[in-house]
């Protein structure tokens, strides 16, 4: 049974008093939830919005990141996307998000489409119908088909995409083909045509009337008319098929669609002199690198409570700095020649940007991007407060 304050006098004992740093810290949760009553109806009156807007930044980010998983690896992207609420675990929604959303590695969405799952097939035949082939020619066709995506290598996968690329082909002009057959047959026709006219390896070169030859009785045991595939021909000889770049699935996913990117000068941490960095701002890091071109950064920086502000340097204009609030190290990190990662020992991070408007603006992307506690600069110095003066009562 819990004895009160009251009882304990009268059975003859004294409350416990805590030590002083004890009864402190005791009262910290206390302090910071008096602090969460008194911010919240003034937050509130001042920015009545704030909560929908921090809401709309977290799940952009969620979402960009869902992008990048995709690119990395399709069908995890996916669930994660379906698992945050980002996207329905449907075929229209889904093969909405591989046609029109921008940055999304072309191999990728390739890969995706040719898996023969039941939501990646249906998803195949939304994704193919929204391409809109009316009243244009096959190679018109298939010049924008192949662009959306990468086609895969397994034969079978290519096999269902084409199909689906011909049903869809016939839908939009039906008086063209007399079957899906046909257009099947004509298309990969078409792929071999482009290949042997546009290969430097390939010696033999068929002309025009090789390819209608090719060609004949395929329309349902008829020929198709020799002027169709006279424009077919020369379409391709005059302009080759052009396919997606396989940009392979490197650490250079990560940096689609950064907050910001551009140089700036840099000082060393060990050694004081300025350098010369590519810096690009994504998912609350900052990354940089010695080149534009190259594929690994040097150098990363978690933004997790740090701050951004303006700086004045004798040697340089428009400076910027890195700094942790609580005067401890930054925990960021840095390669090593022979490819090993070490610990920072920055302090701070001094940065210098070529004018005064691209160091605000740095300094404005830097800070949205910065991830902590809304409370926690409150807290930090409550905690200051406290451990303050319990140290002085020692």
């Amino acid at each position: 049974m819990a004895i009160s304050r009251k009882d304990s006098f009268l059975w003859g004992k004294a409350p416990q008093k805590l030590p002083p740093r004890q009864k402190a810290q005791s009262e910290l949760p206390d302090d910071i939830q008096k602090l969460r009553l008194e911010i919240h109806p003034i937050a509130s009156e001042l920015h009545p919005d704030i909560s929908q807007q921090t809401k709309n930044v977290a799940r952009n980010r969620k979402f960009l990141r869902g992008k990048k998983k995709f690119n990395m690896s399709p069908k995890k992207g996916i669930q994660y996307l379906v698992d945050n609420g980002l996207l329905d675990h449907r075929a229209e929604p889904v093969a909405e998000f591989l046609y029109k959303e921008e940055g999304l590695n072309k191999t990728a969405i390739g890969s995706f489409l040719g898996e023969k799952e039941e939501l990646n097939l249906e998803t195949l035949k939304v994704f193919v119908g929204l391409h809109e082939f009316s009243d244009l020619n096959l190679v018109q066709a298939l010049r924008q088909f192949l662009w959306s995506f990468r086609l895969p290598g397994e034969a079978q996968k290519i096999d269902r995409m084409m199909e689906a690329f011909a049903t869809r082909y016939c839908e939009c002009n039906h008086s063209v083909f007399q079957s899906t057959d046909t257009c099947y047959i004509l298309s990969f026709a078409i792929i071999m045509l482009n290949t042997t006219l546009h290969n430097p390896n390939v010696k033999d070169k068929p002309n025009l009337q090789r390819f209608v030859s090719m060609n004949r009785g395929i329309n349902n045991g008829e020929d198709l008319p020799t002027e169709m595939l006279t424009k077919l021909y020369a379409s391709i000889r005059n302009e080759p098929l052009t396919f997606p770049e396989d940009d392979g699935n490197d650490l250079t996913l990560t940096f689609f669609n950064p907050d910001r990117e551009g140089w700036l000068l840099k000082m060393g941490g060990r050694v004081k002199t300025w350098k010369r960095r590519w810096f690009i701002l994504t998912d609350s890091c900052l990354y940089y690198f010695e080149y534009t071109t190259d594929q690994d950064p040097i150098g990363i920086i978690p933004l997790e409570n740090l701050c951004v502000r303006k700086l004045q340097d004798s040697s340089k204009q428009y400076c910027l700095e890195l700094y942790n609030p609580t005067g401890q190290k930054i925990k960021a990190c840095k390669m090593e020649g022979r490819g090993g990662v070490v610990q920072g020992k920055h302090q701070s991070y001094t940065l210098s940007a070529a004018s005064e408007d691209e160091r605000d603006s740095w300094i404005h992307a830097i800070s949205a991007s910065v991830t902590k506690n809304p409370l926690y600069d409150l807290v930090c110095v409550r905690r200051r407060k406290v451990v303050g003066s319990t140290s002085s009562n020692d």
